[in-house]
């Protein structure tokens, strides 16, 4: 498939599903509704971030080296809610671009966890295999995940987690191995919950620099905390 192929199509619809948590001349900070790709895996493939941050800034749509980035500086997986990131210009894209490989960009997310976690964080080296991602110390790429617990509704634990390295699926693989996988995330170990739009795992912070973007926690999210009694409800 040749590269004009994967060029992200600006999409109306999935812009209306996007909040803009911040605007100014080189980046756009969008909240990702949860169940929402990034980014197309395929040619002409609608219903992305990307295609909503494209529609509305064209632009975006030449900066990144990807065209299926459609300018986003880093990526969410589809079932993970909250912030993220896109450039206007090529400079802005390459220098968020190096500031995410340098951890100079911090992220936090919130997850509510089947189980507190058993330790106060994780450096398991991952490796992609398939779908999926595994802990291996000799293949792996190095990953470091901190957390800490929020509240204790029942036997679950909300956490908040401080992800230093953005490998795939890092911050649910490092819980999942600490003895504390994410509620309604299957594939790693959670519990089904059917109120969830996939699994309860929020991107609820991104800062650069000067600049800190928080996403409010979408219906969803807010409706189960509610439902199961906890405090902390965003």
């Amino acid at each position: 498939v040749d590269a004009a192929a994967l060029r992200v199509i600006a999409d109306p619809d999935a812009l209306a599903r996007l909040e803009f948590l911040h605007v100014d001349a080189e980046l756009v900070v969008v909240a990702k509704p949860p169940g929402m790709p990034s980014q197309p895996l395929a040619p002409g493939e609608r219903g992305t971030a990307a295609g909503g941050v494209v529609a509305r800034f064209p632009e975006c749509a030449d900066v990144s080296i990807d065209p299926r980035d459609g300018g986003l500086v880093h990526r969410l997986d589809g079932g993970t809610s909250g912030v993220l990131m896109a450039a206007r210009t090529r400079a802005t894209w390459a220098a968020l671009r190096a500031g995410f490989g340098t951890g100079a960009v911090t992220k936090s997310y919130l997850a509510l966890c089947e189980a507190p976690p058993v330790s106060r964080g994780c450096d398991a080296p991952l490796v992609q295999r398939g779908a999926r991602v595994a802990v291996d110390y000799t293949d792996g790429l190095s990953a470091s995940t901190t957390w800490d617990v929020v509240e204790r509704v029942g036997a679950r634990a909300l956490v908040r987690c401080h992800a230093a390295t953005g490998r795939m699926h890092q911050v649910r693989v490092h819980l999942a191995t600490c003895g504390a996988p994410i509620v309604g995330d299957v594939r790693y170990g959670g519990g089904p919950m059917p109120e969830l739009i996939a699994f309860f795992l929020h991107a609820e912070r991104v800062q650069v620099g000067d600049l800190a973007v928080t996403a409010p926690l979408p219906a969803d999210r807010r409706a189960v905390l509610a439902a199961l009694g906890a405090t902390t409800v965003a």
